[in-house]
């Protein structure tokens, strides 16, 4: 039994978990893993983020304070172990957004509308104390997609600085908290719950202050699955209707939020792959590359859009050099 697996047995013999059965979660990006612990019927989730392996529970403890301010519904910390990197986790049930639309597509409309709802409702209160999104870093995010993607680090700084400035000229707005992976599947449906609380929260510990409407471009450009178009149009549609906000400002900043967002996820990914092996992402990557051209498709973004043309190489290309 490895060090992590003693620790992990030992934090649980201090609950009443401990005898529960375990099932484990597919793990995200990061370092972290998760477990499902079952009982008659029962369940929590066990969080384990190894602090050897670079990981910290205290964000994810400080955001899910901060939704609970807001009365929107984190899963509730049972049990913690901040040294060791244990919590265990209100379990907020196993179907998430892309669960429930597979089951039944017709629901969408319903799911996106309350996860709108959720992000409109974020943008009313006052924004916690974290590190902002401003367009220098919006910039520099994008650094990653030069040297891993395209793997040509001299295009860096003109695409870091190309960012910048379509930032500066076209994504701001209020700045309001943004969890950043605010996608399909880390939102779980509790229809039996009422208004924001059937949207279930999770993986957000990255959290940090954005131009309103970072977390709807997450929400609508899902590098996981496909976004129908015309349901992405009815979401910009109820939102701008909901806050009074012009439709065609809203979907411009929308644009240029999603661009910048799918850039660096072009980077993430790709580090992924090249660096960790983790293979599975290339399968995502076409979809991101359809988004970020999407969205370049305006003449706000011609100069940004030659040189994501001519910097950046087609998935087909990069999945030929790996």
């Amino acid at each position: 039994m490895s060090d992590r697996s003693k620790a992990k047995v030992a934090f649980l013999d201090q609950t009443s978990w401990a005898e529960w059965a375990q099932s484990p979660i597919a793990q995200d990006a990061s370092a972290r893993s998760y477990t499902r612990l079952s009982h008659k019927g029962e369940s929590v989730i066990l969080m384990d983020a190894a602090p050897e392996a670079g990981e910290d529970v205290g964000p994810f403890i400080r955001i899910t304070k901060e939704l609970q301010k807001m009365q929107l519904a984190p899963p509730r910390i049972l049990a913690r172990d901040d040294g060791q990197g244990f919590l265990i986790l209100e379990d907020l049930g196993n179907t998430d957004f892309a669960k429930a639309i597979h089951a039944n597509p017709a629901c969408a409309i319903e799911l996106y509308r309350a996860a709108a709802d959720v992000l409109i409702h974020i943008s009313q209160q006052a924004a916690p104390n974290l590190h902002a999104l401003d367009a220098a870093t919006a910039g520099d995010m994008v650094r990653i997609t030069a040297e891993h993607y395209a793997q040509t680090p001299a295009l860096a700084d003109d695409l870091s600085a190309s960012i910048t400035t379509m930032f500066q000229d076209h994504c701001q707005a209020t700045p309001t908290l943004a969890l950043r992976d605010f996608h399909a599947e880390n939102l779980i449906w509790r229809p039996d719950k009422t208004g924001l609380q059937r949207v279930g929260l999770l993986d957000f510990q990255d959290a940090f202050i954005a131009p309103d409407g970072y977390d709807l471009a997450s929400l609508l450009r899902d590098a996981r699955r496909d976004i129908d178009a015309n349901l992405a149009d009815n979401i910009l549609g109820y939102v701008a209707d909901q806050t009074g906000e012009p439709h065609d400002q809203l979907t411009l900043r929308i644009r240029g939020l999603a661009i910048q967002r799918n850039l660096r996820i072009l980077g993430v990914f790709a580090r992924l792959i090249r660096v960790h092996g983790k293979t599975r992402y290339a399968a995502m990557l076409p979809r991101v590359w359809r988004y970020i051209n999407q969205d370049l498709d305006h003449p706000a973004f011609s100069d940004l859009h030659k040189l994501v043309s001519d910097g950046l190489p087609a998935p087909s290309a990069f999945e030929a050099s790996t």
